[in-house]
């Protein structure tokens, strides 16, 4: 440890430890949080993350990517010894659960051993009676689905497997080259297996969800995205008007784009229209390629199964008139979708206006009508949207008309760190940037995957940035079923003083009002 009296820095390398970087990650988040710790970063020494820390200011011992690197900057050397402190008791804890998983035998490290493990051959030789292929072992075992969370350079090979053995494949992994996704898919058309991803965050199968995804009602409606946060947001409206969702498959976000050409788009549309238990299909992307935005329009006017279409660019629907355009296809009239106004000085929380412990307006009217009213400012504000959801942030830039907008989701802020929806260190940072007098518009996402208590971070943030004379406003995208609480986190979000809606569009054109832009 160095320093004295002042600024004290830690690094050690532990050898032979190792843990997954999401837990790692959560690791460091937690002893960022303590008082007194400037930085914290517990990964294993990639030449990545190697670099990072140097970026940081660590001076770093010979390491490497087997090694876990252990940095750690605090005030003064007891700070830094209550953090080295709480690092030892997670690191504790993790070991404990590897022990546990170890003890009953150690993971396959690969795709095609994991199918040779399913189809019970694993201590044959390492071989099968098909000769030891992906599709052999597939074939003699009872693998239904592959999910594939792998640095990018390395995730080709094992979505190959799978593509190989004719299942469907979901590809968490980001940074995969174009060109091997489009390999991957012309591929998969041959073998009959579908490709999710790459890039995949949010997939629901058969009520299971995979990646960053929502409790979900099971019900009629299937999800095709191009899209995570676009199907959540979707999904998540849906399941507050009451209607399930069967299945939500994820197609990456390149999939409709003129060099992958919608290759997954248009097998998801066909596994749908095959569905019994499918009524209703609902497509969603970011702004798609003209020419494949026509190719898949062509393809859904052959399918049986009725589609509600939501790409989003200027002149289409948002993703709230889409769920609305999809229950009325069901029957079923559009609800007052909830939102919950900011608690005033000296005023009590309480439950909002309607909806479950909320408030709403009704379809139709000026949603924003009544929240906020007292804070709109005469002229003009700079709106700030400080998104994690990539395709939430490009709907409420169209929607807004206005502002600045950083999707902090996108993998040049990724690189090397945690998910926003993880971890939201770098919009805690710029929403503490933001200006007395503007407005700033962000997502707050729940689910599986997701931070687990957002609001206990936001929320101190939020009331810092009102303090100081900024306006903030709230889209939470969630279920009532979703393990961190919609209604809890509604409320400690609005006692902070943000103004939070359900639906992202009208927390957009709201934001867009207390900016002066409508």
């Amino acid at each position: 440890m160095t320093g004295e009296g002042g600024p004290a820095d830690m690094v050690q390398v532990r050898t032979g430890t190792y843990h997954d970087s999401v837990s790692l990650m959560r690791v460091s988040q937690a002893l960022s949080g303590l008082p007194g710790v400037e930085a914290a970063m517990v990964a294993m020494a990639t030449e990545l993350n190697r670099g990072i820390a140097a970026e940081l200011g660590f001076a770093l011992p010979a390491c490497g990517p087997a090694d876990l690197l252990v940095a750690l900057r605090a005030d003064d050397g007891t700070a830094a010894a209550r953090a080295a402190a709480e690092l030892d008791r997670l690191l504790s804890g993790l070991a404990v659960r590897t022990a546990g998983r170890d003890a009953a035998g150690h993971p396959p490290r690969t795709v095609r051993a994991a199918l040779r493990e399913a189809a019970g051959t694993a201590g044959n030789g390492g071989t099968t009676a098909n000769g030891g292929t992906a599709a052999g072992a597939a074939g003699e075992g009872d693998a239904t689905l592959v999910l594939v969370s792998v640095p990018g350079p390395h995730a080709f090979a094992e979505a190959l497997d799978a593509v190989e053995a004719g299942l469907p494949v979901m590809i968490f992994s980001d940074n995969v080259p174009v060109e091997q996704e489009v390999l991957l898919k012309r591929r998969a058309e041959e073998t009959g297996a579908l490709v999710m991803g790459p890039d995949c965050g949010t997939a629901v199968i058969g009520g299971a969800g995979l990646g960053f995804a929502n409790v979900l009602r099971p019900g009629p409606v299937g999800i095709v995205a191009a899209s995570g946060t676009g199907a959540q947001q979707v999904a998540c409206l849906l399941d507050l008007a009451g209607v399930g969702v069967g299945h939500i498959l994820g197609v990456g976000g390149r999939d409709l784009s003129a060099e992958v050409g919608g290759l997954s788009t248009l097998r998801a549309l066909e596994a749908f229209d095959a569905d019994p238990a499918t009524e209703l299909i609902v497509l969603i992307s970011k702004p798609p390629a003209p020419e494949v935005a026509r190719a898949v329009r062509e393809a859904v006017e052959k399918l049986a199964t009725p589609v509600v279409t939501a790409f989003l660019g200027p002149g289409e629907d948002d993703l709230t008139a889409a769920a609305e355009s999809a229950l009325r296809a069901l029957g079923a009239e559009p609800p007052a979708w909830p939102s919950w106004p900011a608690v005033s000085p000296g005023e009590e929380p309480s439950g909002g206006e309607g909806g479950p412990g909320t408030g709403a307006a009704a379809p139709g009217e000026a949603p924003e009508a009544g929240i906020g009213s007292s804070r709109a400012a005469a002229g003009r504000r700079t709106l700030r949207g400080i998104y994690s959801g990539g395709t939430l942030c490009a709907e409420a830039r169209l929607v807004a008309g206005t502002g600045e907008f950083t999707d902090y989701g996108d993998d040049g802020y990724t690189r090397g760190r945690a998910h926003p929806m993880i971890d939201p260190a770098l919009r805690l940072e710029a929403l503490a940037a933001v200006p007395s007098g503007d407005v700033v518009l962000l997502d707050v996402v729940l689910g599986h995957g997701a931070d687990p208590d957002p609001a206990a971070r936001l929320a101190p943030a939020v009331a810092a940035a009102v303090a100081r004379g900024v306006s903030v406003v709230a889209a939470l995208v969630g279920s009532e079923g979703d393990p961190q609480g919609l209604a809890a986190q509604a409320q400690a979000l609005r006692a902070a003083g943000a103004d939070v809606f359900a639906s992202n569009a009208r927390a957009a054109r709201h934001a867009a009002r207390l900016a002066g832009a409508r």
